[in-house]
């Protein structure tokens, strides 16, 4: 009773918010043309044949598009069709890059999520006729949920966690989001924790398929530029420190951390280690390498050392004839590059609220992460890899700095052998959307 007053109240709702959030995507727009790009689909409109029955996999942005790699293309191998949908600029054109081949051949379309509006949605169902609808991460759309069940979809949670915190505040009052997660088809979660947390709920037909992040496939490419460019970079014995998806908030620890590692070192009458700083978001890039400048550090921008693309990262080490004291990464799809130099790896997030990000990128590539002490947005796999001794919390920055200076060997086979225990999700996650499938088949026999 609760769920359907609240559905109500949520489809009225959306009368008077329309016009604020056409001014938002119009204000964002100015800022950002792609926002304005293809604007129709966001309500149902596509004006060309979409692929029919296929797979759709909903990946709001960047960083879910990057984990679904794997699984899509694992389903395009073996003949599924695929709708992908997209909420930000960053994670379309990241999909039509990965997938341009495939999106050419009429096998996979990218766009927009349409509004959470049930016309919007009815019009996306009836357009392409999904057979299977996967929301990566913990997406949860009133409408995109109803109106999936009315167009008998089956639509799951994908590759999704309920972290704690989440948890604790979602249980208090009406638990509203929690009864709107709990309508939905099913979920394929990442540990037998997030299994009791999402049944504890009322969230049924759930089966643990683990981390998709796991199973993604790493461009060999950047591997090898940053191995042909590693040596120039150290030959004087200089460590490298890369600072991965650094946000808002910790910059300025980052920096004086930075100053405090180059003071270690001359004490030690040793090289002082090269930062590669590579924050998350674009917009912060030039903030990032000012405040930098200002604190006298030397910095050159990757894009001011070499043009775009791998045949310019090859000559990377030799166009910085004078070596900073920090790289600037501020480019796009080159994180393994910048985690290919590194000696070690910091993933930022961890000294603010909003918490820590990736820890599989790092790990992929053989090297340990750590972290500040806000873990719990990758609370799986992040306490599995702290207890195989693979990732580490630090509480205060100047413990991470006492751990980065002197250097010590990072734990590499252990980190292998995490990787290859942890590997396989996007097959098994495959596995079980075919057996819902089958299992629905037969009742409707």
């Amino acid at each position: 009773m609760i769920l359907t007053l609240f559905n109500l109240f949520y489809r009225l709702l959306w009368v008077p918010l329309l016009p604020f959030l056409m001014i938002y995507l119009y204000m964002r727009g100015r800022k950002d043309p792609r926002y304005l790009r293809h604007v129709k689909e966001r309500f149902g409109f596509y004006g060309r044949a979409l692929p029919q029955e296929a797979i759709w996999f909903h990946a709001v942005s960047l960083g879910e598009v990057r984990s679904a790699l794997g699984m899509i293309r694992l389903a395009l191998a073996r003949g599924d069709k695929v709708i992908l949908t997209n909420f930000t600029p960053a994670g379309r054109e990241e999909s039509e890059r990965q997938f341009a081949k495939e999106i050419a051949e009429g096998r996979l379309a990218v766009l927009w999520v349409p509004l959470d509006m049930h016309w919007c949605l009815h019009r996306f169902y009836r357009a392409c006729r999904p057979r299977f609808g996967l929301t990566l991460e913990v997406e949860i759309w009133p409408a995109m949920i109803a109106s999936a069940r009315r167009a008998g979809v089956p639509l799951y949670l994908c590759n999704s966690q309920y972290t704690s915190g989440a948890f604790a505040k979602d249980g208090k009052g009406l638990r509203l989001r929690q009864r709107v997660i709990a309508s939905v088809a099913g979920a394929f979660v990442k540990s037998e924790i997030q299994r009791a947390r999402f049944a504890s709920v009322g969230v049924q037909n759930i089966t643990v398929t683990g981390e998709l992040r796991f199973d993604q496939p790493i461009p060999q490419a950047l591997l090898d530029a940053a191995a042909q460019v590693r040596p120039q970079l150290t030959a004087d014995g200089r460590q490298v420190i890369t600072i991965a998806s650094g946000v808002a908030g910790e910059e300025e620890i980052f920096r004086d951390m930075i100053l405090s590692l180059r003071a270690a070192a001359a004490k030690d009458s040793a090289p002082a280690p090269l930062f590669v700083y590579v924050p998350r978001a674009p917009e912060r890039f030039e903030a990032v390498g000012r405040m930098l400048q200002d604190a006298g550090l030397s910095v050159r921008a990757r894009s001011q050392v070499a043009e775009a693309g791998t045949a310019g990262l090859a000559v990377f080490g030799e166009a910085l004839a004078d070596m900073p004291d920090v790289l600037l990464g501020d480019s796009f799809g080159e994180m393994y590059f910048y985690l290919g130099l590194a000696d070690q790896v910091i993933v930022g997030g961890g000294f603010t609220p909003a918490g820590a990000h990736n820890i599989i990128e790092p790990l992929a590539v053989g090297k340990p992460p750590i972290t500040g002490p806000e873990t719990w947005p990758i609370e799986f796999p992040f306490a599995e890899a702290e207890a195989a001794g693979v990732a580490k919390s630090f509480d205060t920055p100047e413990a991470m700095a006492a751990a980065l200076w002197p250097p010590r060997e990072a734990p590499l086979k252990e980190a292998a052998i995490f990787m290859a225990e942890h590997r396989g999700a996007s097959e098994r996650t495959l596995q079980a959307m075919d057996q819902v499938l089958i299992s629905q088949s037969e009742k409707s026999d």
